[in-house]
Formats: C-alpha cells, sequence, structure tokens
C-alpha cells in the first residue's frame, strides 16, 4: 500500500534556536539630577520673582487727582454795558499718593473753560504728601466781567435750559523722592461740571483722567 506524504503548512522549529538573529534593547539608567542644582533652579525662580515684585512696586506712576468738590458761589450774566459772566468756584481737589515714596509738588493748577474756551485759573501752592497718603487742597476761582459774545447765542440756550456746562482741567506737577533720586511727575484730571443755573448748585459732574 502506498503510504501519502501529508503536506504540512508550516516550518518546524530549528533544533537551534541560537541559528536565528535575536534583536537586543539597551535601556539607558536614568540619572537624577543632585540635590544642589534643584536648589539652584529654585532660588534662581524666586530670586526673579521677587525681582519682578519689587519692580512693580516701586516703579513711580503719576499722582493721582480727583476733584472731590466744587461748589458754585455764585453766577451772574451782566447784560451792560456788554453781555459779560461773573462766576465764582470753590473747590476741593484731593492728591493721592500712590508709590511708596515721598512725593513733592511744586503747583496745583486749576482751570476753568465754557465751550472749549479758557475763562480762567487759580495756581495753588505746592506742599508734599507722604508715601501711599491723600492730601486735600482747597482753592477757590473768581471770574468777573468775561467777555462771551463769541458764544452769546450758545450761552443763551444754556440759560433758557437753566443748565451751563463748564470745563474743569486739574493738573498737579512735582517730584518723586526715590532714595537718592528726584523723578520728576505730572498728574491731570478734565471734568465737566453741569451747574443748574437757576438754584445756582453743581448737579453732577464727569472726570476722566489723562
Amino acid at each position: 500500500m502506498t503510504s501519502k506524504t501529508s503536506s504540512v503548512p508550516y516550518t518546524s522549529l530549528p533544533s537551534h534556536p541560537d541559528s536565528y538573529p535575536q534583536n537586543v534593547i539597551v535601556l539607558s539608567y536614568y540619572h537624577r539630577p543632585p540635590n544642589h542644582i534643584l536648589r539652584r533652579c529654585l532660588l534662581f525662580t524666586t530670586a526673579i520673582l521677587l525681582l519682578s515684585a519689587a519692580a512693580y512696586l516701586l516703579y513711580p506712576s503719576d499722582p493721582a487727582i480727583q476733584l472731590s468738590r466744587i461748589k458754585l458761589n455764585h453766577i451772574r450774566v451782566n447784560s451792560s454795558p456788554e453781555l459779560t459772566l461773573d462766576v465764582s468756584f470753590s473747590l476741593t481737589i484731593k492728591v493721592e499718593n500712590r508709590d511708596f515714596f515721598s512725593l513733592d509738588y511744586d503747583s496745583l493748577v486749576v482751570s476753568v473753560g465754557y465751550r472749549g474756551r479758557e475763562l480762567g485759573f487759580v495756581n495753588s501752592k505746592g506742599g508734599k504728601i507722604r508715601a501711599r497718603r491723600s492730601s486735600y487742597v482747597d482753592a477757590r476761582l473768581d471770574l468777573n466781567g468775561l467777555e462771551v459774545i463769541k458764544d452769546v447765542f450758545y450761552l443763551i440756550q444754556d440759560l433758557a435750559r437753566g443748565v451751563i456746562i463748564f470745563d474743569t482741567d486739574t493738573q498737579v506737577k512735582g517730584d518723586l523722592g526715590l532714595l537718592l533720586f528726584k523723578i520728576p511727575i505730572n498728574g491731570r484730571v478734565s471734568c465737566q461740571v453741569f451747574v443748574n443755573t437757576n438754584n445756582q448748585t453743581v448737579e453732577h459732574q464727569d472726570c476722566y483722567p489723562q
């Protein structure tokens, strides 16, 4: 009887495994950085943060100015011999020193205008404000015999409406005492003041720093 040889669909394993090529992956050993390097990195980062905070706190800034109070003493329109305006204001200006060093200001100037034209100004004496403190400066502005012939039509309209809008501009100049140095500073704020001509009071004011 003839025996049939069965076909094998795979190759049998060799008797010597060493005859097959083998790939070997070598992993390098992880070296942890020494503790003194970690400490240096931590100290360097801390120093950078402290210097940034110090620069932010010590960097000089202009003083903050606020027209905290304005009082209309009187307002009068003169029609003879020509159309003029008499007006008197009492003002209180708040000057805030936001820095960590004292502020010596030379002068504080307050000007009042009408429809973009300056009517007059008052100049207050200088002073000193300690670090992180505020100071209040009182000023009185009397303007008599102002010629308003150029704005007479606007003035008649405002008088008929009962409200006149004045423009005020307050500016302070001085020096900031930073150790042995003197750093010039300049603060300024502008306001629109709405004056009721019937009861001669200030209805409200819109201020914005410059």
